[in-house]
């Protein structure tokens, strides 16, 4: 995902304890296309019979956890755990909070800056998928994501007109993941100055994958946390069902609905209808290509994509999205990723498969 909405303090509602054992969960039934994962061994038991349900507000979106839980008294230490590790997120990654670490690196002169062990973990895979996608995954557009007007300057005013070629070409000149330097033994980075991170394409799945790890390792070893569209599974519900889960059909595609199983399993969905503006009759998304300064405008209505790291998959489905449709499921297919992509055509939209996806399609049959 990869949605750049602004990153909010992380807020709750009371938890809201939903203790039926999962029975109103959704299940697959005749005529929808399932989606099932490889198995890799039989899963552990549940440790309890009830399922929590709590939520909270995160990063201009909202956050949602069911948990097996043993009794009533187990949902309010884990939504507590759960907005901590919010918050420790939202102050390395967020551009709109000035105390950030990602603030502080953005304003910063140029120079070598040292970062915090988690910042260079997540900035460094950033970079990885930068390398491997040919800069589909680019981590250094927060000049060309303000300049758009998805980034904490605010929406653009419709009363501007849409950015010019000399403004978007003076802001690629401040972007671009070639120009990022790392220095790995001192865990720091080169701001070659006026350079600005931007890791909203990444972030949201990061902070999926580390609260999912820590209710594992701390005991809730059976959960669904999602956070804005990103979700990840571990575990099964207390019948021995997997969490299922459904992939939003874009408007206008013939086709089944999409149930998946998430077993040790995250997917991440990037599309032009999770944020964008309008202006004269052009709609234009908030993915911007690095390659060309703008959004991107290839027909990619959505691209979903599995992984066993939220934070991978988050990434992987924008590289899709940039990537358009042709590049971006030869890339799929050809790095064995399951990714589910829809474009439109003249002829109205058209959903592919990558092999991968369509071998869990195999599997649920």
């Amino acid at each position: 995902m990869s949605d750049p909405a602004k990153p909010l303090s992380s807020r709750s509602a009371p938890p809201v304890l939903d203790l039926t054992g999962g029975q109103d969960e959704l299940r697959p039934a005749t005529g929808n296309r399932v989606l099932i994962p490889e198995l890799r061994g039989a899963p552990e038991r549940p440790p309890g019979e009830q399922i929590a349900t709590l939520g909270g507000e995160t990063m201009g979106t909202v956050w949602t956890a069911r948990i097996v839980v043993g009794d009533e008294a187990a949902a309010a230490r884990w939504q507590g755990l759960i907005e901590e590790e919010l918050e420790r997120i939202i102050a390395l990654f967020s551009p709109w909070d000035r105390r950030s670490e990602i603030s502080r690196f953005n304003a910063a002169p140029a120079g070598t800056w040292a970062l915090s062990d988690a910042f260079w973990t997540v900035l460094t895979r950033a970079m990885d998928l930068a390398d491997e996608t040919n800069g589909a995954v680019d981590p250094t557009l927060g000049t060309l994501v303000d300049l758009w007007g998805f980034g904490p300057p605010g929406p653009r005013s419709p009363l501007l007109p849409v950015p010019s070629d000399d403004e978007v070409e003076a802001a690629r000149a401040l972007s671009g993941w070639m120009q990022l330097r790392l220095h790995t033994e001192a865990h720091a980075a080169v701001q070659p100055g006026g350079l600005k991170l931007d890791l909203s394409g990444i972030a949201k799945g990061h902070a999926v994958d580390r609260i999912s790890q820590r209710l594992a390792r701390e005991g809730a070893t059976s959960h669904l946390f999602e956070i804005g569209g990103e979700l990840k599974g571990i575990g099964v519900k207390p019948d021995g069902r997997p969490w299922w889960v459904e992939l939003e059909t874009p408007e206008g595609l013939d086709a089944p609905r999409t149930i998946a199983a998430l077993y040790g399993l995250a997917v991440a969905t990037s599309g032009e209808a999770r944020r964008q503006f309008v202006h004269g009759n052009t709609v234009y998304s908030h993915t911007i290509d690095g390659r060309s300064g703008r959004p991107v405008a290839n027909g990619v209505v959505s691209a979903s994509v599995f992984h066993e790291s939220a934070m991978v998959a988050d990434a992987l489905a924008s590289a899709l999205t940039v990537m358009g449709p042709g590049d971006g499921m030869a890339h799929a297919e050809m790095s064995g990723i399951a990714a589910l992509m829809v474009h439109r055509t003249e002829a109205g939209l058209v959903e592919h498969l990558s092999p991968t996806c369509r071998a869990m399609l195999d599997v649920g049959r």
